[in-house]
């Protein structure tokens, strides 16, 4: 009876003590209710404003820059990182082993598709300890990488419940890789899962990449705009108008709410033509490496219309041991040298010093001026027509010239290049865009010392891009054109507006005086003593100026020289215009710059695209046995071919023999039209490999072959 009476009491004071905790508990509910709601309920408000009052941006897609015929230059594309969750609750060493060996297989097969040289062992050994490494269930890590045979790492490295398989996936990838054994299952019970994100891709890879541009994340803002070039000059247009999101009330949870939606930013529709722009790296390139530059740049745009249809930056990188895609020196300043000269002579013929171009006038070899360092020419002579000195390429000529009307006054030297346009900014949508530096010249001895150098390209920086305007101008009888990159402006598919022609002067010089300094460009190449006479060809007419000058580096004069040719093509109807300029080479500027200019034009004609029939036309049989154009058929262009392109003159230039022999027909020295032509006929399939002529195939003329056989043919300008 006590035992029972002693239990009673303990279960009562128990029950006391629990009450008592319950209505302390309770207590506590009701005071914190009362303070939340009642006497803080104006802060908590607050607070409850200020997160549902709370905006979040929404990045808006980024515009599209394209080519002329619409393809991407550059556009945001979403890409996905595959990966497993080791963590997810469905998986099981079971089903993993079962499936383990064929994924692996597949997963290396995929990898070496991308580059990967991961084998199907490295494979299942990385997964086995990634699913080994981490186990939610049990949380015994030891324990468990204990029971992989395969696995000999460290614990502390597997902690991590994600494992990445694949990045940077596209769409269609992500999905074959979603259907391979094991990942083919539910996400439950695999873990398999993914994540998107979104990169700005240059499908063309470093095609006009300095001029396309580059886009990174702001510091700032850390959103993503253009850093250089097109992305950067045009970046208000392609980023778009960002979004909101805010903070809405559910019945379960807070989620974020959009506002105002995100508008996508515009296309831009470049002028740059693939095929052209193609054409113009190679050349570039190629001529880099041939001649050793530290860099060059060149630029291509249509004579009528302005528009820049091909843009190259290639310099020497130490890390990638080649020429990559560098800086934008198409629009920074240079001293240009002798591709001045056609300038100053634009003025002396509109301010008529000269008037008649075949007048003779005293040169000389050395010229002392006004006390400051003689002038000299490299190919001078006691006296020269007014043309040759273009021709020539006189530095004491051109200065003659232009001190004979304004050595008294320097400075009207600089407002008549003002008058013409000459400094105005080109706006062409190109970010860093620098215009022409001239200096401003007064009356005093050195102002007239500097005129003399000023007048053949000294002591001035001249982007590439305005030397090009101006002899764009010289090509279109004084039009001063405009040069741009950018044609259209488009929203979802529709054209939004359009970049029409602008005109920099509507004539710069006159028609008549445009034709003169043609004639003098083509004496350049065309007439002795020629500067650039390695330009001559018998396909393509060009008409250009060659320019040197030694690089400036910390204020002072180096040893390195910047080579640049700057012309147009073809001569008598001129279609285009083209810069190029290179620095470090120890070539001439004919054989480096204009060199590129020349290979250009001939692989444009070859193609057909200056209103020519194509070098690449299938002709017919008839057209073929009579061998029209073999190189053989003429000695100039057996000895072209010898000479230039070394070849070697004991090679035999037979005309081949077109059909009916069973032999491999001789095609050494043809052109690839009529090296294809002629295989063709006699049934072998030909691939090649370069441009220009033939200068190897890998069957031996006289060999017998099989019928569809492969002959590989190596060409060589």
């Amino acid at each position: 009876m006590k035992k029972k009476q002693k239990n009673k009491g303990y279960i009562l004071n128990r029950f006391v003590l629990i009450s008592v905790g319950i209505i302390l508990i309770a207590i506590g509910i009701v005071y914190t209710m009362t303070k939340t709601t009642v006497v803080q309920a104006k802060l908590w408000n607050e607070k409850a404003s200020i997160i549902l009052e709370k905006t979040d941006t929404i990045e808006p897609e980024r515009g599209k820059i394209l080519a002329d015929d619409g393809s991407i230059l550059a556009a945001n594309l979403q890409f996905y990182k595959a990966k497993i969750d080791w963590g997810t609750e469905g998986i099981t060493e079971k089903r993993l082993n079962k499936h383990i060996d064929e994924l692996c297989d597949s997963l290396a097969a995929f990898g070496r598709e991308r580059g990967s040289k991961k084998t199907a062992q490295e494979w299942k050994k990385e997964l086995k300890a990634k699913y080994y490494g981490f186990d939610q269930r049990t949380l015994n890590l030891k324990k468990r990488v204990a029971a992989s045979k395969d696995n000999k790492r460290d614990t502390a490295k597997f902690r991590d419940r994600s494992h990445t398989l694949f990045s940077a996936l596209t769409h269609s990838e992500y999905l074959r890789l979603k259907s391979f054994p094991y990942l083919k299952e539910r996400k439950n019970k695999t873990g398999f899962t993914y994540e998107t994100y979104t990169r700005r891709c240059k499908p063309y890879g470093s095609m006009a990449s300095r001029s396309i541009g580059i886009v990174a994340e702001s510091k700032t803002s850390r959103r993503r705009r253009g850093v250089n070039g097109l992305e950067r000059a045009l970046d208000s247009l392609l980023y778009g108008i960002p979004g909101e999101t805010k903070k809405e009330q559910l019945t379960s949870a807070l989620v974020n709410w959009e506002k105002t939606p995100a508008k996508k930013g515009y296309d831009i529709v470049t002028t740059i033509n693939i095929n052209l722009q193609d054409i113009l790296e190679e050349e570039l390139y190629k001529m880099c490496h041939e001649s050793g530059s530290d860099w060059g740049t060149a630029i291509l745009m249509e004579v009528k219309t302005g528009k820049i249809k091909a843009i190259s930056n290639l310099e020497w990188s130490d890390n990638a041991q080649d020429f990559i895609e560098g800086r934008n020196n198409a629009v920074l300043g240079f001293e240009p040298g002798s591709v001045m000269k056609p300038i100053s002579m634009m003025i002396a013929l509109e301010d008529g010093i000269v008037n008649d171009i075949n007048k003779v006038i005293v040169t000389g070899h050395s010229y002392a001026y006004a006390g400051g360092r003689p002038i000299t020419d490299s190919h001078g002579a006691a006296s020269m027509p007014i043309r040759q000195v273009i021709g020539a390429s006189s530095n004491i000529g051109m200065a003659k010239i232009i001190l004979s009307k304004y050595e008294n006054a320097p400075g009207q030297f600089y407002s008549r290049l003002k008058e013409m346009g000459f400094f105005e900014p080109l706006n062409t949508g190109i970010a860093g865009e620098q215009v022409p530096h001239v200096d401003s010249l007064g009356n005093k001895n050195w102002d007239k010392i500097a005129l003399s150098r000023m007048a053949f390209g000294y002591t001035t920086r001249i982007p590439p891009m305005s030397t090009l305007a101006i002899y764009n101008a010289i090509a279109n009888d004084g039009k001063y054109i405009r040069p741009r990159l950018v044609d259209k402006i488009m929203y979802n598919g529709e054209v939004d507006s359009l970049y029409p022609e602008s005109y920099i002067r509507e004539q710069v010089c006159s028609p008549e005086n445009a034709e003169k300094l043609r004639i003098m460009l083509h004496d350049v190449v065309w007439k002795a003593p020629c500067t650039a006479r390695l330009l001559q060809n018998e396909y393509v007419e060009i008409a250009g100026k060659t320019g040197t000058c030694f690089d400036i580096e910390n204020g002072a004069y180096t040893n390195k020289k910047r080579l640049a040719f700057c012309g147009f093509f073809p001569y008598e109807n001129p279609q285009y215009t083209c810069m190029v300029l290179m620095r470090g080479t120890a070539w001439g500027a004919a054989r480096s710059s204009g060199t590129v200019l020349k290979r250009v034009a001939l692989r444009m004609y070859a193609r057909g695209l200056l209103g020519n029939s194509s070098d690449y036309k299938e002709n017919n049989e008839k057209a073929v046995k009579t061998a029209t154009f073999y190189a053989s058929s003429t000695k100039g262009k057996k000895n072209d071919i010898i000479d230039e392109f070394g070849i070697g003159a004991n090679n035999s230039f037979v005309t081949p023999k077109t059909s009916g022999t069973g032999c491999v027909p001789n095609v050494i020295g043809l052109s690839a039209k009529e090296a294809i032509s002629i295989l063709e006929n006699n049934g072998l399939l030909a691939t090649i490999n370069g441009s220009g002529y033939v200068v190897a195939q890998s069957i031996k003329a006289g060999s017998s072959y099989s019928h569809g056989q492969q002959i590989n043919l190596t060409l060589r300008h």
